[in-house]
């Protein structure tokens, strides 16, 4: 509710001061002070009005994504190239976990009807997240699935909140800044099992991206 909050106020064109001065209250936790400067970097961003945006039209409805150019520009020319192969048509949100993430971009089905992976780009993409002033995850982020460190390549997800101990092992390259609604009703897939792996709900339809641009 803050980020929303300050977003209006950046679009409002509030003084950049008054975000500066909140991330150094000493009332707030560390948490919360994230939150304002994660506001002072989107106003910043806001500002300069240069960053790419992608659209991704999925079965719920269109998502928006303003990409981190400037945070994690091989990430992100790696996604607007595959963008613009037209890579990610028809491909699943092969797995999506309520209260964490919707992920993408690796699975379509097949010609007999049942789930596949896809082909891949065929080759890897190093991790931009090492830096100790990378991106951070909030609700609404893109970020860069990967199998180990330096193994990504096409598959990223989508976070519904906050995900902090996702933050330097994964790069975050963006976020929503229109369609969270239809991230929201991407139907669920899996669910955390006991022993901490995640199991698939069946029968479960699930969504996929139509085209990307």
């Amino acid at each position: 509710k803050v980020l929303e909050a300050g977003q209006e106020l950046i679009e409002l064109g509030i003084n950049p001061q008054y975000f500066e001065i909140a991330s150094k209250s000493e009332r707030l936790s560390i948490a919360a002070r994230e939150i304002f400067d994660e506001l002072i970097i989107r106003q910043q961003e806001a500002l300069k009005n240069d960053l790419p945006r992608v659209k991704f039209k999925t079965t719920q409805g269109d998502i928006t994504i303003e990409l981190f150019e400037n945070e994690a520009p091989e990430t992100v020319g790696n996604m607007i190239s595959l963008i613009e192969s037209g890579y990610y048509t028809d491909l699943l949100f092969h797995r999506v976990m309520d209260g964490f993430m919707a992920q993408g971009g690796g699975f379509l089905i097949g010609a007999d009807n049942k789930e596949v992976k896809g082909p891949g780009p065929g080759y890897n993409i190093e991790c931009e997240c090492l830096k100790p002033d990378t991106r951070q995850h909030f609700t609404g982020s893109l970020s860069m699935a990967h199998a180990g460190r330096n193994t990504g390549g096409s598959q990223f997800f989508l976070t519904f909140k906050r995900t902090a101990f996702l933050d330097g092992e994964h790069t975050c390259f963006g976020r929503i800044i229109d369609g969270q609604n239809a991230l929201e009703l991407l139907a669920r897939t899996h669910v955390s099992g006991a022993n901490g792996q995640d199991v698939e709900i069946p029968g479960v339809t699930k969504d996929k991206i139509l085209s990307a641009e």
